[in-house]
This record gives structure tokens, C-alpha cells and sequence, in this order.
């Protein structure tokens, strides 16, 4: 691990120059060049600015080798879902995600959902019709948080909508701590994907009844994790296990 390589390989993932770093580091560009060769080690002020600016945590920015993808992205894989039912709930806020997922996980707990699963699975999807004065004058967006419930579940608890989501087949890719750099691990798994489909001749699939694309968040070993579905014209297993052993 170089901590001069990750701070080179977080500037150029946000596209800027040396020089512009520098301009917002309050340092010459001569310093940011000697960050990056690990001639010198930035001052704790400093790494703690430069994670402000690359949204990153200042663990990982010291400890971890960030530009090392395997490390981060599982191989992506053409699974087929069951259909599941579920209780889902739109927020439009300046943090919708955060704000859906504790609303239904509150809403789990009152139903009396987690008393028939302690375990109750959340999963989630971008909110696409906010208008772009609303983003760019307020910064609000909008999220989906879903509860996936039991097939004889029945709530008489508001506010939440009741959907389906029928047997399909999703690409999946599963992201190491996603939240240690949200705006470009997350965003990444779905341009991975979308490559990897390209490549292998799929296509994205829109179809009534079936989420075009959401993403399941949960913790193992202490470890954050994400997966990241995309739904994709149906496959045979046949094709689908051969996709998976390239």
C-alpha cells in the first residue's frame, strides 16, 4: 500500500489536476507531486482535508490500497431472483437513502415484522422523478426503501406501499464498504456492470412487475457489503452458468 498512490488515484477519479488540488489544499503543486512520489507525508490537517474533499475515510486513505479494484468488486454474476413481495416507502430529502432505510426499518419493527423475522432484509433503488430545479435549488433527491416480507404477511400499519416483484434474472456485483467512497464505488458497480453486459451481448430489460435495478445492503464479519442488481433479458441456466465461469 502507497498512500502517495491513493491520493493519485483519488484525484484523478475526481478529475483533477495537481494544480487544482493544490489550490484546494492551500499548497503549492510541488507539494501535491511529493505527496504522490511518498517523498513527504502530508500533515494529519491535511489528510484530514483531503478526505473532505475525496469522501473518503482517513483509514482507508492511509491503510488501504484504493486503487485496487479486485479488492473492492466481486466478479459479477447472472443470478436469478425469486419473487418476493414487499412494503416500500419514497422519501425526497437532501439524503433520501439514509432517511427511506430508517423509516422502513422503523416501520418493520412497529408491523410487528421483525418479530416474525429478526433478520428483515432492506432493499433499495434511486427515485427518479424529482425534477432537476428541485436538485440543483435544494438538493433534494428521491430514494426507494423496501422491506421484503413474507408471502402471508399482513400489516394494517400506513404509510408504505405494497409491490411485487416477479422471478427475473438480475446481473449482481457485490461491493466491498461501499460507504467509504459512495459517490464512486456505488456509482462504478453500475458502470461495471453495464460494460459487462455490453460485453457479453445483454441488454437492460424494463418489464412490469420486475425492478429494473435496486441494491441490497448488509454487514458480514464486521464488513459492510453491497450488491448491486441490474435485471437483464432472461437467460438459460445453462447460459447464465457459463456467463459466471468466464
Amino acid at each position: 500500500m502507497s498512500l502517495g498512490n491513493n491520493i493519485n488515484y483519488l484525484r484523478k477519479q475526481k478529475k483533477l489536476t495537481q494544480e487544482q488540488l493544490a489550490d484546494q489544499m492551500n499548497v503549492t503543486r510541488q507539494t501535491v507531486s511529493r505527496w504522490e512520489s511518498d517523498e513527504v507525508v502530508p500533515e494529519l490537517d491535511r489528510l484530514v482535508s483531503m478526505c473532505e474533499i475525496f469522501m473518503c475515510k482517513l483509514d482507508s486513505l492511509v491503510r488501504e490500497d484504493l486503487s485496487d479494484q479486485s479488492a473492492i468488486y466481486s466478479e459479477i454474476r447472472i443470478q436469478r431472483t425469486a419473487p418476493f413481495k414487499m412494503a416500500c416507502y419514497v422519501m425526497i430529502s437532501p439524503a433520501p437513502e439514509s432517511d427511506a432505510l430508517e423509516h422502513m426499518d422503523k416501520w418493520a419493527e412497529s408491523c410487528g415484522l421483525k418479530k416474525i423475522s429478526p433478520e428483515v432484509k432492506l432493499i433499495g433503488w434511486d427515485f427518479p422523478y424529482v425534477s432537476q430545479e428541485l436538485q440543483n435549488r435544494f438538493g433534494l433527491h428521491g430514494y426507494v426503501a423496501a422491506c421484503v416480507i413474507p408471502d402471508d404477511f399482513k400489516a394494517d400499519c400506513s404509510d408504505v406501499m405494497f409491490l411485487e416483484n416477479k422471478e427475473a434474472d438480475y446481473a449482481v456485483i457485490t461491493i466491498r464498504e461501499p460507504f467509504i467512497q459512495p459517490f464512486e464505488r456505488i456509482p462504478n458497480a453500475y458502470k461495471l456492470i453495464m460494460e459487462y453486459l455490453q460485453a457479453n451481448h445483454f441488454k437492460e430489460k424494463n418489464q412490469e412487475n420486475i425492478l429494473s435495478c435496486f441494491e441490497h445492503e448488509y454487514r458480514k464479519n464486521d464488513i459492510t457489503y453491497m450488491d448491486v442488481f441490474v435485471h437483464v433479458d432472461s437467460v438459460t441456466k445453462s447460459d447464465a452458468f457459463s456467463l459466471c465461469n468466464k
